[in-house]
């Protein structure tokens, strides 16, 4: 949408922006908290330790390291008994597929027992945080509201849904300040060398969360390139400098060309791996100057702290003094997942005062929501925002009314990108360069890392064959 609106020229109203803040917003509660605790926890915590758990021992830890609203002894060991249900049956559902035992897991029974607990407390209160979605975009994740010059959700504009949502925030808001942070902060007091492992060199944000029509000037999370961890050299990002680079994976070789002109040639030829090829990867790789960026979280936090960023500095401070590690820390695996954390709080935070904003505009009856607009014969645009997997970039192109051509690079592009011609390394192969290896044949560090990333293969490559619609089996090696 914000490539089209750019390149036909329209401004939205303040109160589709508003409520596509909130909608983004929502997206990003939701999204970090099914993220530390479903999809990454379970690389910090052993489950199967928690049997041996205290009930005792561990409700006295929870009530020193959160205020979560419930707990007690008999609670978690009712929590215990289940998860003694699942290892007896044999079949461990959705917590089959992980190393128990491993030698690398740090944290004592009683936390592994409180983290559990909070795991399956974190299953119902992310069903509650997608409803936000429900209340202005009809659905939760592939939103209905949102054209182009505005949203379709006039009528939603009622007390009674703005009420339904600024519940179902402030209850999210409350998991995350009372449960999510001090479950982060109390893992992280375990894995306080993963503040050296992990890291890599340069970052990048586009921002997020246009206050006004004025971007990026107005964006809530700035925009920024970080390079060579030079915090103190921050700089704004500018769409013409990125690139995309094919040397290294399964498309036609060609040159290394901006999105407005960019090219999708997968090789005609089988595309197995071959050693000494080459090629190794159906992503592209993205390079900003030429330099491979870490996108996501970690980048946009860093980006608003080197420009003092009034919410996100005391966050991240805070966070440092706590834990006391060095402000180095940040570039770490570790770093990377406080980083997720940190900014739901502040993001969260923010959109208290857009809902504000919100009611202030249809007291003062203001209702618009939409700004019609007419198609162009030709044009170009760019639409670049943050989503919280990380930068996202669409570049249009309008020949005779209609797309001549179109270009994205998404978060996981960025991060799982191969190296380019010259061997630079994609962030994600940086990053688990000296990756300290227990037991090879049960990587767990490396998983770790990666899922820092929170990566989405399926979001960055998308792969037929148009005359067969054949699918490819492609071997991961």
């Amino acid at each position: 949408m914000r490539a089209v609106e750019d390149a036909v020229g329209v401004t939205i109203p303040d109160n589709a922006r508003i409520i596509r803040n909130l909608l983004h917003g929502a997206q990003f509660q939701h999204d970090h908290i099914v993220h530390f605790y479903h999809l990454h926890a379970l690389d910090w915590v052993d489950v199967v330790s928690a049997l041996k758990a205290d009930p005792k021992k561990t409700a006295s830890l929870s009530e020193n390291v959160s205020n979560a609203p419930w707990g007690g002894s008999a609670y978690y060991k009712n929590v215990q008994q289940r998860l003694q249900t699942f290892v007896d049956s044999g079949q461990l559902g959705p917590l089959n597929n992980a190393y128990w035992g491993h030698s690398a897991y740090n944290l004592p029974p009683e936390a592994n027992l409180m983290a559990s607990a909070h795991y399956i407390e974190a299953l119902r209160l992310q069903a509650k945080a997608a409803r936000m979605h429900a209340i202005f975009g009809a659905k939760n994740p592939h939103l209905q509201s949102l054209v182009v010059g505005g949203i379709t959700s006039v009528r939603d504009l009622r007390p009674d849904r703005i009420a339904e949502f600024l519940y179902l925030w402030k209850e999210t808001q409350d998991f995350i300040k009372n449960v999510y942070i001090p479950d982060l902060l109390a893992v992280a007091s375990f894995y306080k060398d993963w503040g050296a492992i992990g890291g890599t060199t340069n970052f990048m944000a586009w921002g997020e969360f246009p206050q006004s029509s004025a971007e990026p000037q107005s964006l809530y999370m700035p925009r920024g390139t970080i390079m060579k961890r030079n915090v103190g050299g921050i700089k704004m990002a500018t769409q013409d400098k990125v690139t995309e680079h094919v040397q290294r994976a399964w498309y036609e070789d060609g040159k290394n060309l901006h999105p407005y002109k960019g090219e999708t040639r997968p090789l005609k030829e089988n595309p197995d791996y071959r050693p000494g090829g080459g090629k190794y990867s159906w992503f592209k790789a993205p390079r900003y100057e030429g330099a491979s960026c870490e996108v996501g979280p970690l980048a946009r936090v860093l980006v608003a702290y080197a420009n003092g960023h009034k919410d996100v500095v005391p966050l991240v401070d805070g966070t440092l003094s706590q834990l006391d590690i060095p402000v180095q820390a940040l570039f770490s695996t570790l770093g990377r997942t406080a980083a997720r954390g940190l900014e739901s709080v502040a993001i969260g935070n923010a959109m208290e005062g857009w809902i504000l904003e919100l009611v202030g505009n249809i007291k003062a009856g203001d209702t618009k929501t939409y700004q019609s607009w007419d198609m162009p014969n030709s044009a170009q645009g760019v639409g670049l925002n943050d989503v919280p997997r990380g930068s996202l970039g669409h570049w249009i192109n309008i020949e005779g009314g209609k797309i001549g051509n179109y270009q994205y690079v998404v978060p996981s592009t960025w991060n799982l990108g191969p190296r380019d011609e010259k061997g630079q390394l994609g962030p994600v192969e940086e990053a688990l360069i000296g990756t300290p290896v227990a037991d090879p044949k049960r990587p767990l560090e490396v998983l770790r890392t990666v899922h820092s990333f929170d990566p989405c293969v399926a979001c960055g490559v998308h792969v037929i064959d148009p005359d067969s619609n054949e699918v490819y089996k492609i071997k991961a090696l």
